[in-house]
Order: structure tokens, then sequence, then C-alpha cells
């Protein structure tokens, strides 16, 4: 009896990261420095995830083209831990590049980015799952 209980647990374990709430979908951003938001679609992209902002508004809600449409805005994202991925990040107001973390619980993301091996960070605030 003792064996089918071992290999159930392994199974429960090794099944986790399977588990755990996908990262795929199309995300709103937390409002930027100008106050306006991204609809960031997360897909995979070979062994990692990116994702490319596929519309924007403004503060009152409003359709924005910016020249950043289209572009990758989070890639090379690998699971690190359960529920978190690390990779890279592309921060439009202040036309930066970040070493990112993203924090997946649900249908929400905490965002952070850092330079510098990490010594200086910027909190991305939120992200929201529309889809």
């Amino acid at each position: 009896m003792k064996p089918i209980a071992s290999l159930f647990l392994v199974a429960l374990f090794a099944a986790g990261p399977a588990l755990s709430d996908p990262i795929e979908g199309l995300w709103r951003t937390a409002p930027d420095d100008h106050g306006d938001i991204g609809y960031i679609r997360v897909a995979s992209c070979g062994n990692t995830y990116c994702g490319v902002l596929e519309r924007a508004e403004n503060q009152q809600g409003e359709a924005i083209q910016p020249d950043t449409l289209g572009r990758k805005i989070v890639w090379n994202l690998k699971p690190s831990k359960s529920g978190e991925y690390e990779g890279r990040i592309y921060a439009p107001d202040r036309d930066k590049e970040y070493m990112s973390k993203l924090e997946l619980s649900g249908n929400r993301i905490s965002v952070n980015g850092c330079i510098l091996g990490g010594m200086i960070c910027r909190n991305g605030g939120h992200w929201s799952r529309v889809q």
C-alpha cells in the first residue's frame, strides 16, 4: 500500500505546475506614468512566453494609437517558481527595458522590473485578465 501512496504523491506534486493558472491571455495593464492603459496579449513563443501590445487607451478610456502597438512588451518569460515568471519587460512610458518578474495569481499579475542586477526596481502595478 505504501508504494501506491508514494506514487500518488509524486504524481500530485509533478502535476503542480500544470495545475497553476495559465499566463496566456489578454491582460489589462496598470496605468502608466501618463495614465494610459495597455492591453497585452500573452502567448507561447517557443519555449517561453511573450506579450504584445494589442491596443491602448488614454485616461478617459478612449482608444489611442501609440507607436508601440504590436511591439513585444514582455518576452523570454519562463516559469521560475509556482505562479512566477521571469524574463524581460519594456516600459513604453519610460522607453526602458527591465529584467522582469511577474507573479500570477488567478486573474491578476503583479509586475516588477529591475535594472543593474536588481539594484533599481520599478513596480509595474497589477495587470488584470480580460480574456
